[in-house]
């Protein structure tokens, strides 16, 4: 779905992402975890056209969009998030959706006209069912919990009926409930299939949610691999903790969502 070979991104001389290289598979949940200023989140505006970049590809689909902007970007099949759900807080949750998904243009006026795809109600109501929150339809985001922001947000991204969704934090500000609840959200997106890219500090989501996961830190792939391969790399303990796999102390559970007994 999502190829990105040695994409490298710079401000001001520094160099924010150096030689970056990640595969993702249609179909997949895929992760992005690394401290503080590893540059996350700098990949997905670099993948989606927010950001400039100094070298590499990035396709989609096998083909490149590193020269689009970011609108055709979108138009490709590309859906992000930001890490704040940037809500029309004077619309109700229907009308965020509907602003969303309508994209007038000639072309699709002659397709809908030929072939008639599906009503505009019925798109959000699927996209509110797969996020989880069908009951919100008629409410305005003022009302709603951090939680249920997050997760219209979500159903905002999908509306557009994505070929890949990208999640810039999405589980900042929730509790052990409402993270536990968007994960399993995500996993019915990638279901109906939509592959995701999941980039979060919640290191729990991430490996508990995730079919592969990369690592970043300070520009750089140091690592990736299965869950259990991941929260057991010295590397990422390191990148987490400042120490090594030998010093590691308990601190590692919260970090990394290891038990006491599978600490390495």
């Amino acid at each position: 779905m999502l190829d990105i070979a040695e994409l490298s991104v710079a401000y001001s001389g520094l160099r924010a992402l150096d030689d970056v290289s990640m595969h993702v598979n249609e179909g997949a949940v895929v992760g992005l975890i690394g401290p503080n200023g590893a540059g996350k989140t700098t990949l997905i505006d670099a993948v989606t056209g927010f950001t400039n970049t100094v070298s590499g590809q990035i396709s989609l689909r096998g083909d490149r969009i590193d020269q689009l902007p970011p609108h055709k970007r979108a138009r490709r099949g590309l859906a992000r998030t930001f890490q704040t759900a940037e809500l029309f807080d004077d619309l109700t949750v229907a009308e965020n959706l509907q602003a969303a998904a309508d994209r007038p243009s000639l072309a699709k006026l002659i397709v809908d006209a030929v072939r008639p795809g599906p009503s505009p109600d019925d798109l959000l109501g699927w996209a509110l069912d797969l996020a989880g929150v069908p009951s919100l339809r008629d409410r305005s985001p003022r009302e709603l919990s951090t939680g249920e922001r997050t997760l219209v947000g979500v159903a905002r991204a999908i509306v557009t009926k994505p070929h890949m969704l990208l999640l810039d934090e999405p589980a900042a500000g929730l509790g052990t409930a409402e993270s536990q609840q968007l994960g399993q959200r995500l996993r019915s997106v990638a279901d109906a299939g939509i592959t995701v890219l999941l980039v979060d500090h919640d290191v729990s989501l991430i490996l508990n949610v995730c079919d592969w996961i990369y690592v970043l830190e300070f520009g750089a792939i140091i690592a990736s691999g299965l869950p259990d391969e991941v929260r057991t790399n010295s590397r990422v303990i390191s990148a987490y903790l400042g120490s090594t796999a030998d010093s590691v102390s308990t601190a590692i559970e919260p970090a990394l969502g290891l038990a006491a007994d599978d600490q390495p």
